[in-house]
């Protein structure tokens, strides 16, 4: 089942479900979010409930994706009235091609922090069930503010270094009344991030997450995450620049799904009741690894196999500016 969230300037947001070029509007809850949260109350599998709430309004999925209706798109989950309450972050190191662009980033030694992380999780990344694997890296890219949907914009800041993409797949969870993170699906991801910045040195790893990125356009609610194959794809002035065959799941990484989602949940603050989580789960292959810069104007298009239509998005550089932010005491 695939689900978008959109948005129109007279009628506000609305959730649909893809049925091949057609939206088919649902009718209750505005958001996923709400969905997520009505199903958790009264019982009923998400997918059972989303069948439920069809009505009769339907849009042109082409029109829509092609950005040529009033309608755009929303990122494919949010917490819709209170950002701040999504929690936004990652795990890296997850794929052994990941593990080596970092690598060679911070190749000064015979054998860097990043593959001794990379090899503890091939060790200690997929423990048996009930069991506790060893902890894979973790990041913090921000609150909700900063998700973007499929034909958004990606800013990349006048103080950054660069912005480079990232193609992931992310899961999105909200936490139920009694604690426990509820996962509702998977969706195409744009992780986006500065590697110039991270560069410079692997302490700065931390600066380079704090960036804009992008998931959707669809949310995969039964997805298969055994073996995801798809393309990353940079067009230039109306050309292709760079493009990869990419690929993810289960079988091309060291941690188990299980063994991330014990390690970002077992900290108290992150099973607070109400809150959304969105967590990107790394990426095999970017174009910053061999080579590529990203320019103003840029497209970047990420598509997987059995997740809907590729998120397309594009760059834009922040005008130059040197103004210091500045704390006044009260």
């Amino acid at each position: 089942m695939r689900l978008v969230q959109i948005a129109h300037p007279s009628n506000g947001r609305r959730v649909a479900l893809v049925d091949d070029s057609t939206l088919r509007l649902l009718g209750t809850h505005r958001s996923i979010y709400s969905f997520a949260l009505a199903a958790i109350e009264t019982g009923c599998r998400l997918s059972e409930l989303i069948l439920s709430d069809i009505s009769d309004l339907t849009l042109d999925y082409d029109a829509v994706y092609a950005l040529s209706s009033e309608w755009s798109f929303l990122p494919s989950f949010d917490h819709p009235s209170e950002p701040a309450r999504c929690l936004v972050s990652g795990t890296g190191l997850t794929h052994l091609a990941s593990a080596a662009n970092r690598d060679a980033m911070h190749a000064s030694a015979a054998v860097t922090d990043s593959m001794r992380m990379y090899q503890l999780g091939v060790e200690q990344g997929r423990p048996a069930p009930g069991e506790t694997g060893a902890a894979p890296e973790w990041f913090y890219k921000g609150s909700g503010h900063i998700l973007r949907g499929h034909g958004a914009p990606l800013t990349v800041p006048n103080f950054a270094g660069d912005g480079g993409e990232e193609p992931e797949l992310a899961a999105v969870y909200i936490v139920d009344p009694e604690g426990n993170p509820r996962r509702l699906g998977l969706t195409t991801a744009n992780e986006f991030s500065d590697h110039q910045i991270e560069k410079q040195n692997y302490l700065y790893l931390a600066h380079s997450k704090l960036r804009a990125c992008a998931i959707g356009p669809e949310l995969i609610l039964d997805p298969d995450f055994s073996l995801v194959t798809g393309t990353v794809t940079i067009e230039r002035d109306g050309e292709i620049l760079w493009t990869k065959e990419i690929s993810t799941g289960d079988q091309r990484m060291c941690h188990s799904l299980a063994n991330i989602e014990h390690h970002h949940f077992k900290y108290e603050p992150h099973r607070r009741p109400g809150d959304a989580h969105i967590h990107f789960l790394g990426a095999g292959a970017f174009s910053f690894g061999e080579g590529i810069t990203l320019e103003d104007g840029d497209y970047v298009a990420i598509e997987w196999s059995g997740y809907g239509r590729a998120l397309r998005n594009r760059i834009e550089m922040e005008q130059p500016g040197d103004k210091v932010v500045q704390a006044v005491a009260l």
